[in-house]
C-alpha cells in the first residue's frame, strides 16, 4: 500500500485539513491516509488543548471517510515527538509499504534545521509537499542543504484555502463566526465542550 502520513495539532482540525487530506490521496495515489495527532508537538509555542479533544475531533470528523484513520503513534510513546522517529516506528508497523509524509510548502523549507534531517529523508520513501498557488520553492537551494531531496519531493497542487486552526481559535474566542469552517460535528462538539471561549 501507499500511506500518507498527514501529522499536525488538529486544533481544531477544520474543512482545510479534509481538503488537503483528500487531495493528496488523490494525487499521490495514495491508499490510506493515517491522520497522526501530535501529544505536545515541539515547536509550537502556544498552548494547545487537551490530546483527548484533539483526537475526538478528528475522529468525529474522519468517521464516515474509509480512507482516513487515526493513528496514536505519537500519543501512546513518550515525547519529544519527532518526525524522523516516527516514520522510523510507521516502517515497523508497516514494512512492506510505501510511506509518504505529508507536509506544507513552508515545512519542506525548513526542513534542514529539523532534528537529523538526513536521517529523516532517508527514512521517508517520499515526502509529498501541499504547494500554495503562487509559493514558489527554491528546491535547488534544498538539494544543495539536503542531498537526494528532489528525488523524493512529489508536489501535490491545492487549492487555496484561507483557514487556519489559529484564527479559528481566535475567532471563537472573540465569539465571531467559525461555523462553516469545519464539519458540522466537529462545530456541535466545540460548543458542547465549550472549547476555545
Amino acid at each position: 500500500m501507499r500511506i500518507g502520513v498527514f501529522g499536525g495539532t488538529f486544533d481544531p482540525v477544520h474543512v482545510g485539513h479534509l481538503i488537503l487530506a483528500n487531495e493528496s490521496a488523490s494525487q499521490l495515489i495514495l491508499d490510506k491516509v493515517l491522520w497522526i495527532v501530535t501529544a505536545d508537538p515541539p515547536h509550537k509555542d502556544e498552548r494547545v488543548s487537551l490530546v483527548e479533544d484533539r483526537l475526538a475531533m478528528v475522529a468525529i470528523a474522519i468517521d464516515d471517510d474509509p480512507l482516513f484513520e487515526i493513528s496514536r503513534i505519537e500519543i501512546d510513546r513518550p515525547g519529544p515527538h519527532l518526525a524522523v522517529d516516527t516514520i522510523r516506528l510507521l516502517h515497523e508497523l508497516y514494512p512492506r509499504d510505501t510511506l509518504v509524509y505529508l507536509m506544507g510548502g513552508d515545512s519542506l523549507e525548513q526542513l534542514p534545521s529539523w532534528y537529523q534531517p538526513e536521517e529523516f529523508l532517508a527514512v521517508c520513501d517520499e515526502i509529498g509537499v501541499l504547494r500554495r498557488p503562487g509559493h514558489q520553492i527554491n528546491m535547488k537551494a534544498l538539494e544543495e542543504a539536503l542531498q537526494g531531496l528532489i528525488a523524493k519531493v512529489r508536489f501535490i497542487d491545492s487549492p487555496l484555502i484561507d483557514i487556519s486552526s489559529t484564527q479559528l481559535k481566535a475567532a471563537i474566542a472573540a465569539g465571531k463566526p467559525f461555523r462553516y469552517s469545519l464539519p458540522p460535528d466537529v462545530y456541535r462538539y466545540i460548543l458542547e465542550h465549550n472549547l476555545y471561549r
